[in-house]
């Protein structure tokens, strides 16, 4: 009997854990032998840091928007392994931008990268950072039906990680006089509107008892 009490605990507790996780469309890009070592290389003359694999250990999240208007062109984008044109980037590394997890205009989240590999999204805290794309721009604002793909799966990631902060793209230079930031070139800076205050402020909101630290 005690057996089987213990049994359909855990069956429980299975069925629970999966009704609160979100649908995650899995659509990697290329992870290759090259992009693997131009992420190290990244990780140590972009951040400091000497790592023999290309994870991250995740304590914040960023939020971005695209500036295109679909999941295939966000894909073909962050797809190869070396950045194509960009020359404000390039000049830092030749490995091309991307991020763990786009969430299309109706809310459907896809997955590019695994949640614990390397990305190149936010310049001084990819590190530590889980970059979501959003497909939108400032002149196709965020839909409420991403406002609520980001919640939930924030508080996925949440249960994964010890997730500390969320913040959008826009917001990332307030880390940059604290111990967070990694970026050797103090001059390597990028101006940044997305997603924006609003957009920020209710995710922010729908969040507030997972108690996440307010941003510098």
């Amino acid at each position: 009997m005690k057996k089987f009490l213990l049994l359909l605990l855990y069956s429980i507790g299975i069925v629970v854990l999966y009704a609160q996780s979100p649908k995650i469309i899995q659509k990697p890009i290329i992870w290759d032998k090259d992009r693997i070592q131009l992420s190290l290389d990244y990780l140590k003359n972009r951040h400091g840091l000497s790592q023999s694999t290309p994870v991250i250990h995740p304590k914040m999240v960023v939020v971005h928007w695209t500036a295109n208007n679909s999941v295939k062109a966000t894909f073909n984008t962050f797809n190869p392994t070396r950045l194509q044109g960009r020359p404000e980037l390039t000049k830092a590394s030749a490995l091309n931008v991307s991020s763990q997890f786009v969430i299309d205009r109706d809310g459907t989240i896809y997955q590019f990268l695994p949640d614990s590999i390397f990305a190149r999204h936010t310049i001084g805290l990819n590190y530590c950072a889980i970059g979501i794309e959003n497909i939108g721009s400032r002149q196709n604002p965020l839909t409420d039906a991403q406002l609520k793909a980001n919640e939930e799966l924030i508080r996925y990631l949440s249960k994964k990680y010890p997730i500390e902060f969320v913040l959008g793209h826009h917001e990332y230079q307030r880390f940059k006089k604290t111990s967070w930031w990694k970026e050797t070139d103090p001059n390597y800076i990028t101006g940044k509107d997305d997603p924006g205050d609003k957009f920020m402020h209710e995710l922010r909101k729908h969040l507030a008892d997972l108690k996440l630290n307010t941003l510098p």
